[in-house]
């Protein structure tokens, strides 16, 4: 069994908490993607079950073991880094198989354990060649190699993406998923890039502050965030906000914003007077219909248009200054400067507190 459990697990340099009591449980054969921004603990959550950091406090089960104390080349686990690691005097072959040789494999399979990863990993014809001689992509695959050869019970991945040039990233991307597929073991995935964890994550957890956020699948994150963070970090373009208040009598709520041309109907159960933000995605945005309610529509001046291809953003300017932003599949007819209705179904809306914790509220738009 390769699960790995980490229990109210901390972290603090000099007095500053950088992971604040994580509890995962990643079950075996899983790949999970811990994701957010610079400096919210995911790589530091990584060097503790690798054994490179120790936990302030907190355990990490790997197979049910406790581990927290145990020496890294004892962890049996394999981390494949950023900046590949590769010994630049050895060739690909050499580098392949040195792990094995430090722990005395014997020569026999030494060669076969390296002959299946450079076969599966499209390495054979490469083996002689030294580090230098690669692209960015082949020591990628010599790092994935590396790691692979040893057969561990977990793999641990630390941003082994961001040297790559965007076209090499998403085939590298869809060849992780594929090896995930083959091996079935378990992987931890480090990543700041959002739609790295949505392509790959059986589940990701978002984590902000040291604090894990929401854990899920992606689209359990995408359609039901459970907070304002969340809602802003997963998606690409990010959610849209208007801020506003809920006003009237508990029953007959409704939600008046400066942006939009009147105020929404609400059910739920914020008090009256509460400062409440309404979350729409981009490709809900669309340019209003007659039958669309006024308290759902925004007037709007275009301010940047970036066409796509195969899908436009447009990015307008709501009368409170806020960015709102449209994703349409067609190509509008539009200037700078141009006025426009846009529009979205009440029923799309997401509704979050509008304050530190940026919690999901158990609101809903009327008709």
């Amino acid at each position: 069994m390769s699960t790995v459990a980490l229990e109210h697990l901390s972290k603090e340099f000099d007095g500053t908490a950088v992971v604040r009591d994580l509890t995962l449980d990643i079950p075996d054969g899983e790949l999970l993607v811990l994701v957010g921004p610079s400096g919210c603990g995911k790589t530091t959550t990584l060097r503790m079950i690798a054994g490179l950091e120790v936990p302030t406090s907190g355990r990490i089960l790997i197979g049910g073991e406790d581990v927290t104390a145990v020496e890294p080349g004892d962890r049996d686990i394999a981390m494949v880094f950023q900046n590949y690691a590769l010994y630049p005097h050895l060739s690909v072959g050499e580098n392949l198989a040195f792990g094995l040789r430090m722990r005395r494999v014997a020569a026999a399979e030494v060669r076969r354990r390296v002959g299946e990863v450079a076969a599966v990993l499209g390495l054979e014809p490469l083996l002689d060649r030294k580090p230098a001689a690669l692209s960015g992509g082949q020591r990628q695959r010599v790092a994935l190699g590396r790691a692979m050869v040893r057969d561990p019970r977990v793999f641990l991945f630390d941003e082994p993406l961001s040297n790559l040039d965007a076209q090499l990233r998403a085939h590298t991307r869809t060849e992780l998923a594929r090896l995930h597929r083959d091996l079935d073991a378990t992987m931890i995935y480090v990543t700041h890039d959002q739609t790295e964890a949505m392509t790959l994550g059986g589940r990701i957890a978002i984590l902000h502050r040291g604090e894990l956020q929401q854990m899920g699948t992606p689209l359990e994150v995408y359609d039901r965030p459970a907070s304002r963070f969340v809602a802003g970090f997963i998606g690409a373009p990010s959610m849209n906000f208007l801020s506003g208040r809920l006003e009237g009598e508990p029953g007959a709520m409704r939600f008046a914003s400066p942006d939009l041309g009147a105020s929404l109907p609400i059910r739920g159960g914020e008090q009256p007077d509460a400062p409440v933000v309404l979350g729409i995605r981009p490709e809900q945005v669309r340019l209003a219909r007659e039958d669309v309610p006024s308290g759902a529509t925004v007037d709007a001046i275009v301010r940047v248009i970036e066409p796509l291809g195969s899908e436009t953003l447009v990015v307008c300017r709501a009368p409170s200054g806020t960015d709102l932003i449209w994703r349409t599949p067609t190509r509008p007819a539009l200037g700078l400067d141009a006025k426009v209705r846009l529009g979205f179904d009440p029923a799309d809306a997401h509704w979050f507190a509008d304050g530190e914790s940026g919690r999901r509220l158990p609101l809903e738009a009327q008709r």
